[in-house]
């Protein structure tokens, strides 16, 4: 049987995707916890609250803080943790469904807890109640069961709809079904739920959250692979309106034309432009505006970026926690790295991969990752 150059190229690609996957998601016996190489700014540590939580990745808390959740991409359980006698550090863990498929978003609203998997979203009703015997019922079963991106971050936003995205099925493409590479919202609490368009032209976003004060929509998005190492890159994107189209599939990052679909779409003027360019693969997952006050000054309403770093990118980079900082008119001031040493930068090893922060209570920051699988605690001491 003779195959072509490009169905050659394709099965390179597959095997060369697959080993790199491995290297950078699967932790081997020799891969453990060196939280030794972190570098955070001064008067800031870091310390494990959770270890053993396999392929941790986006969280959600109950209203007082005592119970954290932790929903899974690689696996198909969902987790809660809790610190029972108040050392700092999560002493018990329950799981609450096993068999789901990438039940990766986690939120939690008026005593209940909602997992989205690829197409449901379910609801455990008074899960801090029934950790020991939790149960859920499937609010909302239609959304696309593509795997291709299918996994989803979720949040309740000001307005009380529950917001879900829906990547993109593929690398680059421009779907059939509007419903792809967008970020939609549903009333969980409506006997009919219809997914509604908040926003489109979003390849994958895994991380969004609103500005404390104007309650405006920002998001992190992840730009297409194989246009090089440098180019696309990924976005922190505002989108203060419904209706907005952020250029994907036709342009990434607001003025790289995408080489396939770009003819397709209009000029690169009809589409919004990101906030901040914050690099070429760098994967920009989880996303939160700090509003506690336990940091200093400086970092409130700041937001804070898990950029769980390239895959496919010659030189890795990425695999740290930046802060972005805004004006009072919501226009990015500067990125600054405020946690890094995931990635050694000379060797290129890594142990470990940021996914998702949360503000506690105490206004500490918890850290996923989905590599070390555990839970980081950052806080501030003081000088």
């Amino acid at each position: 049987m003779k195959m072509n150059n490009t169905g050659i190229f394709k099965i390179l690609f597959f095997f060369a995707f697959t080993l790199i996957y491995i290297s950078c998601t699967g932790q081997s016996k020799d891969n453990f916890i060196q939280l030794e190489t972190i570098k955070l700014p001064p008067g800031f540590q870091i310390e494990v609250w959770a270890e053993d939580v396999p392929d941790a990745r986006s969280l959600a808390m109950s209203d007082d803080g005592n119970v954290v959740f932790v929903g899974n991409r690689q696996g198909k359980n969902v987790y809660a943790l809790r610190d029972s006698n108040g050392d700092g550090k999560a002493d018990q863990k329950y799981t609450l469904a096993e068999g789901l498929r990438m039940p990766n978003g986690v939120a939690f609203k008026d005593g209940d807890l909602y997992v989205a998997e690829v197409s449901r979203i379910l609801k455990f009703k008074d899960i801090v109640n029934t950790l020991d015997n939790p149960k859920y019922e499937v609010v909302f079963d239609k959304y696309p069961d593509k795997a291709h991106h299918g996994w989803k971050f979720i949040a309740f936003g000001p307005d009380g709809h529950l917001y879900v995205p829906v990547g993109a099925p593929c690398n680059i493409c421009d779907p059939d079904e509007e419903i792809f590479a967008s970020i939609t919202r549903i009333d969980v609490n409506s006997g009919n739920i219809k997914p509604e368009i908040f926003a489109h032209g979003i390849r994958n976003t895994v991380g969004f959250a609103w500005h404390p004060d104007t309650k405006e929509l920002w998001f992190t998005n992840n730009g297409r692979d194989m246009m090089g190492d440098d180019i696309p890159d990924c976005e922190l994107n505002h989108a203060p309106e419904k209706g907005m189209h952020f250029g994907y599939p036709y342009w990434h990052a607001g003025d790289v034309k995408d080489p396939e679909f770009g003819n397709k779409g209009k000029d690169k003027s009809a589409y919004t432009a990101p906030a901040l360019k914050l690099g070429p693969h760098v994967a920009p997952l989880g996303m939160r505006f700090y509003t506690a006050n336990q940091f200093p000054s400086e970092y409130k309403n700041n937001i804070f970026i898990a950029k769980h770093g390239s895959w496919n990118r010659s030189k890795k980079i990425g695999y740290q926690l930046t802060n972005v900082v805004l004006d009072e008119g919501q226009n990015v001031v500067k990125e600054e790295v405020f946690a890094e040493g995931w990635l050694d930068h000379d060797s290129q090893d890594v142990w470990g991969r940021p996914v998702d922060v949360m503000q506690m209570p105490d206004g500490s920051l918890m850290v996923s990752d989905d590599m070390a699988n555990c839970i980081y605690k950052i806080s501030y001491k003081g000088s």
